[in-house]
């Protein structure tokens, strides 16, 4: 696979890299490894409130409007 990187950010890796004394794949994989952990705990998270309560965007909008969080 080739992932193509802007100049700045290849830079960074590389030097990052030879920093930590590993490799930009090393570096690429642990990042996306958390992202997908990320994923993961956010989509566990929706499934446990599945079943709550439902307010809709315009009825949040509304209550934070007078409750006075809203201008």
């Amino acid at each position: 696979m080739t992932i193509y990187f802007e100049p700045g950010i290849h830079s960074a890796l590389r030097i990052k890299a030879s920093e930590t004394s590993t490799t930009i794949s090393d570096i690429v994989n642990d990042a996306v490894k958390t992202l997908l952990a990320e994923d993961a705990e956010d989509l566990a998270a929706i499934e446990e409130r599945a079943g709550g309560p439902f307010i809709s965007y315009e009825a949040m909008v509304r209550k934070l409007k007078k409750e006075g969080y809203l201008d």
